[in-house]
């Protein structure tokens, strides 16, 4: 009565061993063709800084500051400003405690042309403003600095 308990698992194992049907073949390999590129990876923006936000040097800031209707805020602080800013530029202070709600207030659909002092409190303020909601901004890369290095006009 044992070897009968042991003879059908044994004779089925037989069949599939035996059987070529049961057994998978592999699949043949792909054909080789020519390779194909991979897909650009596109550019990332600074660290930290979101895709709506693109980031200048002064030649292409002051392009698009003659060119647009954008708005130029300079987020330093009012001794900064006060020292020269750029010509038509809307104080909002980074540093403040109010800074979020006054740009919460501006109308997110406009581009924003955003600087300070080197480049640091711009890019923060874009990822502010970015989780704001707004969608069109640039950052001037090197801030202001870059700006007068570049014998750009400054106000007082």
């Amino acid at each position: 009565m044992k070897s009968s308990h042991l003879l059908l698992p044994l004779s089925i194992a037989l069949i599939l061993v035996s059987n070529p049907a049961s057994a998978q073949t592999p699949a043949p390999p792909a054909p080789a063709g020519p390779a194909v590129p991979a897909a650009p990876t596109p550019p990332k923006p600074s660290a930290g800084v979101s895709n709506a936000v693109r980031n200048v040097g002064p030649t292409e800031f002051e392009a698009l500051r003659k060119a647009t209707n954008a708005v130029v805020l300079d987020v330093r602080t009012e001794a900064e400003f006060a020292d020269g800013h750029l010509p038509g530029a809307k104080l909002v202070d980074f540093r403040s405690a109010t800074f979020a709600d006054q740009v919460a207030g501006l109308d997110k659909s406009k581009l924003y042309l955003v600087h300070c002092a080197g480049g640091v409190r711009s890019a923060k303020a874009c990822i502010k403003m970015t989780s704001l909601g707004f969608t069109n901004l640039v950052n001037l890369e090197g801030g202001i600095s870059a700006w007068q290095e570049a014998g750009k006009p400054v106000e007082k």
